[in-house]
C-alpha cells in the first residue's frame, strides 16, 4: 500500500508525506512511542526511501517526507528555501503525523535537517541516523561547481533510458558506471511535451544548497543529545576521518560504514545499509 498524507509546513507550505506499507498491527504491549521520519537529500524525493520504509514498517510506523521544492510537495517560487524553513517543516510533519518522539533518518541534506532539528527540538527526536552528510563547510567553489553541473545536463531527455545512461555513465561526475545513480535520477524525472525533465527547479535546488555550503555545522552537531549513528559509504562524500570526528563530538555517537557504496548509500547497497542501521534502530526503538 502507498498512502499520501498532506501536511502543512512552515508558512502554510503544502507538503506530501508518504507511507509505503500498511501500518504495523502490533499488540499494545509491543508498541513503542513515536515512529520514524525519513528525510531525503537535495533533489531527492520520499519514494527514494520506499524500500527502507517498507522494511521499517514491519515493526514501526515509518513515514517519508517530500521536502519543500521536491517530489509532490509545494515548490513556492519565492521560497523560502532556508535551513530554518526545512527544519520547521520537519518539526511540523512530526507533530501533525503524531510521530514524535521520532527517530529521524536523513540522507545528505536531509541528514543536516535532521540533526539541526534534533539540536533545536530535542523533545521531538529520540534517535538520529546521519547518512553521508558532512559537518564541515564546502565553500563557494563547491557551489560554483554545482551551478556548472546543472547547466551541463542535456535536458530534455528523450527517454528514461537516456536519463539512466547519462546519470549512470556519461555524467562527467561519474567515475565508474553506477546503475543505481541512474535509477535514482530516473525517479525524479517527469515527462512533458518535449521529453523528460526534473520534477524540481534546479535554481531552487541551488538556493537551498546556498544556505548550508558556506558554513560549518559542528556547533549544532555537538548539541544533539540523542543516540546518533553516523553512516558513510566507502566511496561517498563523507570521508572516514571527518565521520569519525563527527562521532567523537556527538555526546552519544556511533559509527557505521557501508562497503562498495557511494553517496547514495541506501540506494547503492540496500541490504548492507539495512544491516548497518538495524542494530542501532533496535536499541533506540525497542530499548
Amino acid at each position: 500500500m502507498v498512502r499520501r498524507i498532506d501536511v502543512r509546513g512552515a508558512g502554510g507550505v503544502h507538503l506530501a508525506a508518504w507511507e509505503f506499507a500498511d501500518p504495523p498491527k502490533l499488540r499494545e504491549a509491543e508498541r513503542s512511542p513515536g515512529g520514524v521520519l525519513l528525510l531525503h537529500g537535495l533533489m531527492g524525493r520520499a519514494s527514494h526511501w520506499a524500500d527502507t520504509a517498507r522494511w521499517l514498517s514491519e515493526r514501526h510506523r515509518a513515514v517519508a517526507l517530500d521536502q519543500r521544492g521536491h517530489g509532490r510537495s509545494e515548490k513556492p517560487p519565492e521560497g523560502p528555501y532556508t535551513r530554518e524553513a526545512y527544519v520547521d517543516d520537519a518539526a511540523a510533519a512530526l507533530e501533525q503525523l503524531g510521530l514524535a518522539p521520532a527517530v529521524l533518518i536523513g540522507h545528505s541534506m536531509g541528514a543536516l535537517t535532521a540533526w539541526q532539528l534534533a539540536a533545536r527540538r530535542p523533545d521531538l527526536v529520540r534517535g538520529l541516523v546521519i547518512c553521508d552528510m558532512r559537518a564541515s563547510a564546502l565553500g563557494a567553489a563547491s557551489q560554483r561547481e554545482w551551478e556548472g553541473w546543472f547547466t551541463s545536463w542535456p535536458v530534455p531527455f528523450a527517454t528514461l533510458a537516456d536519463v539512466r545512461k547519462w546519470f549512470g555513465e556519461d555524467d562527467p561526475w561519474v567515475e565508474r558506471p553506477n546503475p543505481s545513480r541512474g535509477e535514482f535520477f530516473a525517479e525524479v524525472m517527469a515527462e512533458g511535451a518535449d521529453g523528460w525533465r526534473p520534477v524540481f527547479d534546479p535554481a531552487q535546488m541551488l538556493r537551498s544548497r546556498e544556505t548550508w555550503v558556506h558554513d560549518a555545522h559542528w556547533d549544532e552537531l555537538i548539541q544533539v543529545r540523542c543516540p546518533t549513528l553516523v553512516v558513510r559509504g566507502l566511496y561517498g562524500d563523507l570521508g572516514r576521518a571527518e565521520s569519525q570526528e563527527m562521532v567523537r563530538v556527538l555526546p552519544r555517537g556511533e559509527y557505521a560504514e557501508v562497503a562498495d557504496a557511494g553517496h547514495l548509500v541506501h540506494y547503492d547497497q540496500p541490504d548492507a545499509w539495512r544491516a548497518a542501521i538495524e542494530p542501532f534502530l533496535d536499541g533506540v526503538l525497542t530499548g
